[in-house]
């Protein structure tokens, strides 16, 4: 990108939330993507929580590292139908522990220029999930939890 040039960054950001039981040990996954390619992946175990609570902490931490990337739009895809719907405006967020989180994904949003919400299916989410997945691993065996792009994956070192 030449110097003078403004046309601001756009990402794709997959998301997804991992539980062991409802509440239970829960994890986060998220991959943030530039033109087809791995930006960043993240991939936390976030201790005890819901399904849903693991989905939003997934969705906060995309957003906040959208922004440190300086990111001006953000698509984001999430298979959490519940917490897409709620952020459409079509469910009403009613749970306690939610509302705070919903309340922080809408103050993240608004430092974008542009953020898209879309539901996809579990199938077109898998990267995400994978890394959600690894969170929950990675508590019980003491690996560390997060890796940039290009990085070796904990998985891969035994």
């Amino acid at each position: 990108m030449s110097e003078g040039n403004s046309s601001g960054l756009k990402l794709v950001i997959f998301t997804d939330g991992a539980c062991s039981g409802n509440p239970g040990p829960a994890a986060i996954g998220v991959v943030i993507k530039n033109e087809g390619k791995n930006l960043k992946e993240i991939s936390h175990f976030i201790g005890n929580a819901t399904n849903n609570i693991a989905e939003y902490t997934a969705l906060i931490w995309a957003l906040q590292e959208a922004l440190i990337l300086k990111a001006e739009e953000v698509f984001v895809k999430t298979d959490s139908e519940l917490m897409y719907k709620q952020i459409l405006g079509e469910y009403k967020v009613k749970h306690e522990g939610i509302k705070p989180l919903f309340e922080q994904v809408v103050r993240l949003a608004s430092g974008f220029k542009r953020v898209e919400f879309k539901h996809v299916p579990r199938e077109q989410n898998g990267e995400a999930d994978k890394l959600a997945r690894l969170g929950l691993k990675t508590n019980r065996d003491g690996r560390p939890d997060a890796k940039g792009v290009g990085e070796e994956s904990p998985s891969s070192k035994g």
